[in-house]
């Protein structure tokens, strides 16, 4: 009876071992299991770890000897391993994570480490010992290896899309070109909001907040702090980068790139630039900080958040940072000024909140880096107005200005300041160190520049005053160019910087021109109305009137060459038009009223070609800028 009941145990052994063969060769060809197969292997192996072994091994003798300690502490790691192996062969494990089922994972294998606890506290010489210590370390290395697996596996499938509605890039905003610098009615200055203000949005689903933190925890617990923190800093390093490029829209550059960018190419990518660094800094960095905090416990030996935020965050911040930094190697052109300007802004306003998010010794680095690209900006912005400056002297022409009117360049130079006074705060900065040069504290350094600017644009001008041919013309171009400088200074943020007292000094310089171009223009001609040389007005002998009719003859003469030529000239602003018009018309004509009144008698109509209205009229068509001409004085006097 006991043979029959050996060979029927035997036989269902048999069974046993051949159903686990077959078992196995099912597992090798299939390798997705549905949750139910996965539940009653899983159910099986529970099983045959519970059931009583037939025959002791050596190391269970030696266990018994110890007392059953080791015999209890082997029974649990083989439980433990059947579990954790459990899992290991389902590979679906981490893409259909269940957090239940990864809590049941994360309690065994902190079992594991308390086994592992245990066994270092008994006698570590013994070889039984150290076999179990080791057999344990390798399940807890198993499980560590798959529950680093399944970590990363959330951070990466779990992202949010990154939202920052609260600044708006609009790609259709103007740009500055040198013809709206020319027009008066310009003043451009990119919409950059200088306000500060830190908002955070989730960056990962905040259902799986609680279990990152958990499987965190465990693994800092079990030694692998490490592992943990280099798996979640490859993810969200990835994440930073993924926004950086796609959401954000700024694609890593060379500074060769960067340097062979076309102006309006490069202009569009600096104005993206300013707002996505502002987005970056208020938004997703606190927003990153925040979930390196939620994830990693305070109580963890060392600042395990600190560290994770800065070395996930480096490469993006310092993609952004290699941009500015090219951009301040790159030539220093003038036109670039206002954005560069953007730029310092920028830096300059977020630096704080960088020193805030940055605060330990593990965001130094990028403290420091951010430091550092701050003052190559502004050192850049120093270098790019005094190159500005410099072009300012250093234009030349070849031929006169047509007409006398407002310069280019100084239509150029002075909207181009202007738009610079929205940064007075940011260019005083920039240039302090030529203010100590200079000396002088009175004044700030954006004023003692500026001040020096209009000087050299003032010298520029008088050099291009020199190519006229006509002396009278020069005169009028320079009246014009102060006159514009002034008024431009006058109704504008300007006034501020350079002062009233600039103002009075160009007002009176462009009342000298005006004189200096009436004395060229009109000396000669008033001379030809006066009385010299004439008798009596009532006894004129024929001298005297062969004299006075030569006199009107010339003076029309002469009028109507400065009408044909003096029509083409320009005074662009029409309230110093009509006053250098009155100005003249006033002595012309009270010096040809009274030629032509007191000689009336003596002079036939023949002889007067234009009456006071006529001449007063004519005056009144000067400096237009379309030329006139009058009929020849000798076909009316012909008649």
């Amino acid at each position: 009876m006991k043979f029959q009941f050996f060979m029927m145990e035997t036989l269902e052994e048999e069974n046993l071992i051949a159903a686990a063969r077959l078992i196995l060769k099912a597992l090798d060809s299939n390798k997705e299991l549905s949750k139910e197969a996965r539940k009653i292997l899983a159910e099986l192996g529970t099983r045959l770890t519970s059931m009583p072994k037939i025959t002791a091994t050596e190391d269970e003798d030696d266990d018994e000897e110890e007392g059953g300690e080791l015999s209890d502490i082997r029974e649990q790691i083989n439980l433990i391993q059947e579990k954790v192996m459990t899992w290991e062969g389902h590979e679906s494990m981490i893409g259909d994570f269940d957090p239940k089922e990864g809590e049941e994972y994360a309690k065994t294998v902190g079992e594991a480490r308390k086994l592992a606890e245990s066994l270092a506290s008994l006698n570590p010489s013994k070889d039984q010992n150290h076999k179990l210590f080791r057999d344990v370390n390798s399940v807890i290395q198993t499980a560590m290896a798959r529950i680093e697996a399944v970590f990363r596996h959330m951070l990466v499938h779990n992202r949010e899309n990154f939202k920052h509605e609260h600044d708006v890039l609009d790609e259709n905003s103007s740009v500055l070109s040198d013809d709206d610098l020319f027009d008066d009615s310009v003043v451009q200055r990119d919409s950059v909001s200088r306000g500060s203000g830190v908002f955070n949005t989730n960056l990962i689903n905040r259902v799986v907040i609680p279990h990152l933190r958990s499987i965190a925890n465990l693994m800092f617990d079990s030694n692998y702090g490490q592992e943990c923190s280099q798996a979640f800093i490859s993810a969200r390093k990835d994440a930073a980068t993924d926004d950086c490029s796609f959401i954000l829209e700024i694609e890593k550059l060379s500074v060769e790139d960067v340097l062979k960018m076309e102006w309006v190419s490069l202009d569009s990518r600096i104005r993206r630039w300013t707002r996505a660094m502002k987005v970056f800094v208020q938004i997703y960095l606190p927003s990153e900080k925040l979930l390196c905090e939620q994830i990693f416990d305070q109580k963890q030996p060392e600042p395990v958040s600190s560290f994770c935020f800065s070395e996930s965050s480096k490469a993006s911040m310092m993609q952004l940072l290699d941009f500015a930094e090219a951009i301040s190697i790159s030539p220093h052109q003038p036109e670039k000024l206002q954005r560069i300007l953007d730029m310092y802004e920028v830096l300059s306003d977020l630096m704080p909140e960088i020193e805030a998010l940055y605060s330990d010794a593990n965001g130094s680095y990028i403290r420091t880096e951010f430091q550092d690209v701050l003052t190559r900006v502004s050192k850049c912005v120093k270098a790019t107005f005094i190159e500005f400056k410099n072009a300012v002297g250093s234009n030349t022409s070849n031929s006169a200005f047509p007409g006398g009117g407002n310069h280019h360049l100084t239509r150029y130079v002075m909207n181009y300041i202007n738009t610079l006074t929205d940064y007075s705060d940011s260019l005083n900065a920039c240039l302090k160190d030529h203010d100590a040069e200079n000396g002088n504290s009175s004044s700030s350094p954006m004023a003692l520049h500026f001040r020096m600017l209009m000087t050299i644009l003032e010298q520029n001008l008088e050099e291009k005053s020199k190519l006229y041919e006509d002396e009278a013309l020069g005169h009028l171009f320079m009246m014009n160019n102060t006159n514009y400088m002034a008024e431009k200074v006058k109704n504008s943020e300007l006034r501020n910087i350079l002062g009233d007292n600039w103002i009075r000094q160009r007002n009176w310089k462009f009342q000298q021109y005006a004189t200096s171009y009436e004395r060229a223009t009109w000396s000669s001609i008033l001379n030809l109305l006066k009385e010299d040389g004439l008798s009596n007005p009532g006894s004129l002998g024929s001298t005297s009137r062969i004299l006075l009719r030569n006199r009107l003859q010339a003076f029309y003469t002469a009028f109507e060459e400065i009408y044909k030529s003096q029509t083409a000239w320009s005074i662009p602003d029409s309230q110093l038009r009509e006053e250098l018009r009155k100005s003249v018309s006033v002595k012309v004509i009270e010096a040809y009223r009274t030629l032509v009144g007191r000689h009336s008698i003596q002079l036939s109509d023949r002889y007067i070609k234009y009456t006071v209205d006529d001449l007063e009229n004519h005056i009144m068509d000067l400096f237009e800028g379309a030329p006139k001409s009058l009929p020849s004085i000798h076909r009316r006097l012909s008649r």
